[in-house]
């Protein structure tokens, strides 16, 4: 990884102002957890409403992907808007260092924002049920997290609409058509990240019920960001320097 590519990647996400709408974004679960804590009724079940309602649902079904979606086109949309990647493309940099900067930095911005959010959340929420629902959410949101960003990363290099385009995955293939086909879960990055978490507990199926076991959620998981990283790489290394952005 390029480490002055690294730096510069940093600033450009730093200096975004939606940066600063995903950092109060990722404050919404806790604001949840803090909500259900105090005024949640008597008879409700802090691990269904942890593990499904708020760590199985509000977090890993919007809010990791929105923050990755964010970080991950901001990484190179930021060069495409201002004309500036085709001089970063002219330097005798490996296409495949570019790629791997900006995706790095990118994923750890997002996990910075989302792992603290997800672990306090959770354990507001569970008011001392199974600790391993906060250790298994905290392990799938930071995995899920580099899956997302590889695919969005791809995304931003291969079509100058990479926002809409992320959005359209997330809500119309993730959310609607994934409750209408089953198949689906194979091709969603969302039960990936809800395969591993469950992984680290075991709960009734009325209270948390992944899609897909763990095994397969880490293995297809790892296939897909392999995947989308390469694809980012080939897509940039075939990207002329005269090509219009």
């Amino acid at each position: 990884m390029n480490p002055d590519i690294a730096r510069l990647t940093v600033r450009q996400l730093l200096g975004q102002r939606r940066t600063v709408a995903v950092a109060l974004l990722a404050l919404v679960p806790v604001a949840i957890a803090l909500l259900f804590r105090f005024a949640a009724p008597e008879d409700a079940d802090p691990e269904r409403f942890t593990a499904r309602g708020l760590l199985g649902g509000i977090v890993t079904t919007t809010i990791l992907p929105l923050v990755t979606l964010v970080f991950a086109t901001g990484a190179f949309g930021q060069d495409a808007e201002d004309g500036t990647l085709i001089y970063l493309l002219a330097t005798p940099v490996p296409r495949r260092a570019i790629v791997l900067a900006r995706l790095v930095v990118a994923w750890l911005a997002a996990a910075a924002l989302l792992l603290p959010s997800a672990a306090l959340a959770g354990a507001l929420a569970l008011q001392g049920g199974d600790p391993g629902i906060v250790l298994g959410f905290a392990v799938a949101v930071v995995a899920g997290a580099f899956v997302y960003t590889a695919a969005f990363t791809w995304l931003s290099i291969a079509t100058g609409r990479a926002l809409v385009a992320g959005l359209l995955y997330v809500f119309l293939w993730e959310g609607a058509l994934s409750g209408l086909f089953g198949g689906i879960r194979f091709l969603s990055i969302r039960q990936y990240t809800a395969g591993i978490a469950g992984a680290f507990f075991d709960l009734p199926p009325a209270v948390y019920q992944p899609r897909l076991e763990p095994l397969p959620a880490i293995l297809l998981g790892a296939a897909v960001a392999a995947g989308m990283l390469l694809l980012a790489v080939r897509r940039l290394e075939r990207w002329e320097v005269g090509e219009p952005s």
